[in-house]
């Protein structure tokens, strides 16, 4: 039995509280749990157990909702949310910034915005979820940035964020004259450069 993690909880408490026992299906599913997952499910257990009945009416229909979305908007959502977790916080702080001031905005203004936003490339758009630093160099990078190994992401994350826009704009230009099959020597030797040494790094592979 496959079931959604997001409505667990509730079923494994309703059944308890119902039958005085965890059901072998439910039982079955907690085991079969990485360690990680079954301890964060516990933890939401005890949240659930502490709700009053309002509260956990409150969620039952959050959830609803949010299973009758399509799931493109659903997989967006998550996408945006794990984008938004991964910045750093000064980032995060310049994007709230950047939002109160776009609501204080004349709407005609903010839906002009959002329309040149919309208008862009897809890949350019998605590139933006890097967040404010990353977000303007994304196009010129993005040779270098498609088929990261995941290992390797919050590695080369941390590297394009502490060069300085020149760097990115030097290492862009590699990227973009690197062959599909040199990519991954060019990201590699990246991260292999120390911060301090990176400039000099740039330049030797800018000569060649």
């Amino acid at each position: 039995m496959r079931l959604n993690r997001r409505f667990l909880v509730p079923a494994l408490l309703m059944a308890v509280a119902s039958v005085g026992a965890t059901p072998p299906d439910l039982s079955d599913a907690m085991t079969k749990l990485p360690p990680a997952a079954h301890a964060q499910l516990q933890r939401q257990a005890q949240q659930w157990a502490a709700w009053s009945p309002p509260q956990r009416a409150d969620y039952s229909r959050r959830a609803a909702e949010w299973d009758a979305l399509p799931r493109s908007e659903r997989d967006a959502i998550r996408e945006r949310y794990q984008a938004w977790r991964a910045l750093p916080a000064q980032e995060q702080v310049r994007i709230q910034v950047a939002a109160a001031q776009l609501s204080t905005m004349p709407a005609e203004q903010q839906r002009a915005w959002r329309a040149q936003f919309d208008a862009l490339d897809r890949s350019e758009r998605r590139g933006w979820l890097l967040g404010p630093t990353l977000g303007s160099d994304y196009a010129m990078l993005q040779p270098l940035l498609a088929q990261v190994p995941e290992q390797e992401h919050a590695a080369l994350m941390q590297a394009l964020r502490t060069m300085t826009p020149q760097q990115r704009k030097d290492l862009g230009v590699l990227a973009q004259r690197t062959p599909p099959t040199g990519r991954e020597a060019l990201r590699r030797g990246l991260l292999a450069a120390s911060a301090d040494g990176r400039g000099d790094w740039l330049w030797q592979q800018m000569q060649h």
